[in-house]
């Protein structure tokens, strides 16, 4: 079942505005009732600055009416299994639970899957904010 959340992932990758890392991601989110909401990541001239994949695909997310996140595939061109930088990590927490599946790709398929709990088990918590 994760196969299309693969290909969703590796569709968006192929839309990736990279111009100055030459380094294209992809990412796709699945909730509960079936929806997948992807990204890529999107440079600008100020690099670093931009927008990761995962962000993007969270903004899709978002506007198209949220839900409950249950799986997650992510992959890079030109690094296997991947991982979503630190800053995606505690983005990701934030809207998907810690059971939540993560799928690190290549080009060709799925070649991990973790949680994001094992992935990011210290993120930091709504919480302590208030």
């Amino acid at each position: 079942m994760a196969r299309d959340l693969f290909e969703a992932a590796r569709a968006a990758m192929a839309k990736s505005h990279s111009p100055y890392s030459q380094f294209p991601v992809g990412a796709a989110l699945r909730t509960d009732d079936g929806r997948i909401y992807a990204g890529c990541n999107i440079e600008v001239i100020s690099y670093p600055e931009g927008w990761c994949a995962e962000t993007t695909a969270l903004s899709q997310f978002v506007m198209g009416g949220g839900g409950h996140i249950t799986e997650i595939a992510v992959i890079a061109e030109k690094k296997a299994a991947v991982t979503p930088c630190g800053g995606c990590r505690q983005r990701l927490a934030e809207f998907a639970g810690p059971d939540t599946r993560l799928h690190l790709c290549d080009t060709g398929g799925i070649v991990e899957t973790t949680t994001l709990a094992d992935l990011f088990p210290r993120g930091f918590e709504a919480e302590v904010l208030k």
